[in-house]
């Protein structure tokens, strides 16, 4: 059965915000789930959004490892974070105060879409959101396209 997470091509179930939109966020279609949670039109933007929100935890919070990560992202208020981090930890293999870098987040990324999910993403497609997110050029100069509408 899948998920309201891969319906809305959203495996971290990141919440929509009031005047905020996301590249490659669409209108939720009928029947996608409660709309407290984000839609995009392909699983690479709704992973991408996922970096961007890294990169402000990185940035304006400080958070540069897994268990201030988690308990940003999943606060005790609303899951049991506790044991949302030592998953992430045993799956990705890093301590929960190591520091993580931006080359770390992939691992991390979908370690965490496992744990609010279920979904094992494979590393393609971890691999062509992380170019998204970076706005990496292909072997030719051009940029890498996805699949799927903005």
């Amino acid at each position: 059965m899948e998920t309201i997470g891969e319906r809305n091509n959203n495996p971290l179930n990141i919440r929509r915000v009031s005047g905020q939109r996301w590249q490659g966020e669409v209108l939720p279609q009928r029947g996608s789930g409660e709309g407290a949670f984000c839609c995009f039109s392909t699983m690479e933007w709704g992973i991408r959004a996922a970096f961007c929100i890294l990169r402000t935890y990185a940035r304006k919070h400080k958070a540069n490892c897994i268990r201030d990560i988690i308990r940003r992202w999943s606060p005790p208020s609303e899951n049991d974070t506790e044991r949302y981090i030592r998953n992430v930890c045993q799956w990705t293999g890093f301590g929960g105060l190591q520091r993580l870098t931006e080359k770390d987040w992939p691992r991390l990324v979908g370690a965490m879409a496992r744990q609010e999910c279920g979904a094992i993403l494979s590393e393609e497609i971890i691999n062509r959101s992380y170019k998204l997110y970076k706005n990496i050029k292909d072997e030719t100069g051009n940029q890498e396209q996805v699949v799927g509408n903005s």
